[in-house]
């Protein structure tokens, strides 16, 4: 989209239209908040442009190095979370796994409450997750509206699906596994009538304000009484 010259590689000035494009939506918006945008001349103003085209400016990004970026940006971020819960073990248990998922979710607290009852109830010992298990999770929520292609077509069937066909949808749309013990834990977490299925309204409705991570927030409207303790319920829910 960038690449303007079709050299397979990005410049400063090709990567600044990033930047045009976010401050015109900042004031689209109306946001109180504003870009400082960058000249493209000069050496670069920013920590971020630093590191991604170096000191003066003028080296230039291809595909792979800024993918090997982002990738490891991710990582550290889940890694961050991760040890916030493990506190320096290797794995978390499944509650705490169960916790990381809820923490972005606009579900209530009676139903986070519910969720956590209900895997206390189902699961006694067990195995733990490791954080590599965890991210391979994570990177199947980013891929969720393709997975959730497929859980529809069972909707359509009225099919719940079982967790064998939940791994295999995973695999089609990720081209990746997930351990089933982490599967199981999920099933334990969503499964309401404890059939050992899962519909599309059990877990899908649930997880994708998971993928936003919060971050869709700032755009529902409060006023008045009822905003304040929204926002309260909200900050107090994320710590």
């Amino acid at each position: 989209m960038f690449d303007r010259d079709g050299n397979q590689k990005v410049d400063r000035q090709e990567f600044l239209v990033l930047e045009e494009i976010f401050g015109k939506k900042t004031e689209d918006d109306g946001s109180s908040e504003s870009f400082r945008r960058q000249s493209p001349q000069g050496p670069p103003k920013t920590t971020l442009m630093t590191h991604l085209f170096g000191q003066k400016g003028m080296d230039s990004l291809d595909f792979n190095t800024f993918f090997k970026f982002m990738d490891n940006l991710q990582t550290e971020v889940l890694e961050l979370e991760f040890l916030h819960f493990s506190k320096g073990m290797p794995v978390i248990n499944e509650e705490e796994f169960a916790e990381i998922l809820l923490r972005y979710t606009n579900a209530a607290e009676t139903d986070r409450d519910e969720y956590m009852q209900r895997l206390r109830t189902r699961i006694d010992n067990g195995q733990g997750i490791t954080f590599p298990e965890f991210k391979d999770f994570c990177q199947f929520l980013n891929n969720l509206d393709d997975f959730s292609i497929a859980m529809r077509m069972y909707t359509i069937a009225n099919q719940p699906i079982a967790q064998s066909e939940f791994m295999r949808a995973v695999k089609i749309s990720t081209g990746h596994d997930i351990a089933p013990h982490v599967v199981n834990t999920v099933y334990q977490i969503f499964d309401k009538d404890g059939d050992g299925k899962l519909s599309d309204k059990e877990f899908i409705g649930v997880m994708k304000d998971r993928v936003h991570r919060g971050f869709r927030y700032h755009l529902m409207k409060y006023e008045g009484w009822e905003g304040w303790k929204s926002c309260v319920k909200h900050e107090m829910k994320t710590r």
